[in-house]
């Protein structure tokens, strides 16, 4: 349990009580890479829940570690389950080529726990599928306790491809939040959970997260999703991790700014060529700010409220 037992982490004792399982709590009482890496290679077998953050981090520790030609990155290694935040496309296809095949997605929330959709690692390994990247980009499709759709403002259900709200109905849905009917009612209507999250299904019933409806930015009237910004800078090499969000703007009511982390020298001039080549042109930051790292919440979440305000950085 290298991730926070208080988050998804703790969900899984109970599984793995059920398959006769240990449950190892690291020592460190953090995330720290080698501890992780030491505990599979001794107990074997080593499963665990982490945010997509922390897989991150693991990533580029087993990267930069030099081994055996023939030994695995991480020995005693079978799943990491990711789930609680957004895994970028190059972030989980980096993770593959470093870590290899140990991988599979979930995504749910508090309201409905671990049980929206899944990515197993079958569709994660199944590269000769002509829409593999496509799935890679997604959460997955719904799993069997539930239903998922994707709605309108007015409650209507949109066609595949069409992009709303991720409502979700079921037996582990909650029955409402404790002592808040105000709250439940806004979040549970005609049966089902409204999420919060803008997604859109495919054809097949594949999930794509576009972003939370309070980060969508609004600039000049159009609708800029921060997440495909986000994919779209973290394909340049010199980009390690990257954060965007909405900033008042008085001639465009909000402008895209950039928070980025990198891993060697780029400009801004360099990113937004890249971004140009990527996204739409009224898509790309107007504001860019580089700092050593991004603000994060105890799950590895990255704070965008923090980065809202502006942030230390002047």
């Amino acid at each position: 349990h290298p991730a926070p037992l208080s988050h998804g982490s703790g969900l899984y004792h109970l599984p793995y009580v059920l398959k006769g399982a240990l449950n190892v709590v690291p020592a460190s009482g953090g995330f720290d890479c080698a501890e992780i890496a030491a505990l599979a290679s001794h107990w074997g077998e080593a499963s665990f829940f982490a945010a997509p953050t922390m897989v991150h981090r693991l990533v580029e520790w087993a990267a930069a570690r030099p081994r055996d030609g023939g030994s695995p990155p991480i020995p005693g290694l079978a799943t990491i389950c990711y789930g609680g935040g957004p895994m970028y496309l190059a972030d989980i296809e980096r993770a593959l080529d470093v870590i290899g095949p140990h991988f599979a997605q979930i995504y749910g929330q508090g309201e409905s726990p671990m049980t929206i959709t899944v990515l197993p690692k079958t569709v994660l390994l199944d590269r000769r599928h002509p829409r593999h990247r496509e799935r890679l980009a997604s959460v997955g499709y719904a799993q069997p306790m539930v239903e998922v759709a994707v709605r309108d403002a007015d409650g209507r259900e949109l066609p595949a491809g069409e992009p709303g709200e991720v409502c979700v109905r079921g037996e582990v849905v909650m029955k409402g939040y404790w002592n808040d009917p105000q709250a439940s009612a806004a979040a549970l209507r005609d049966g089902w959970l409204h999420t919060g999250d803008i997604g859109a299904l495919d054809a097949d019933g594949f999930l794509t997260l576009l972003d939370r409806s309070k980060d969508l930015i609004i600039s000049g009237g159009s609708n800029i999703y921060p997440r495909e910004v986000e994919e779209a800078l973290l394909t340049h090499p010199a980009v390690a991790e990257a954060s965007v969000v909405g900033a008042a703007d008085p001639d465009w009511g909000e402008i895209v700014v950039a928070w980025v982390v990198l891993r060697s020298p780029a400009t801004e001039a360099e990113l937004d060529a890249h971004c140009l080549e990527r996204i739409a042109r009224f898509k790309r930051p107007k504001r860019w700010h580089f700092v050593n790292e991004l603000p994060k919440n105890n799950y590895g979440k990255v704070l965008k409220t923090v980065l809202r305000s502006g942030w230390p950085p002047q």
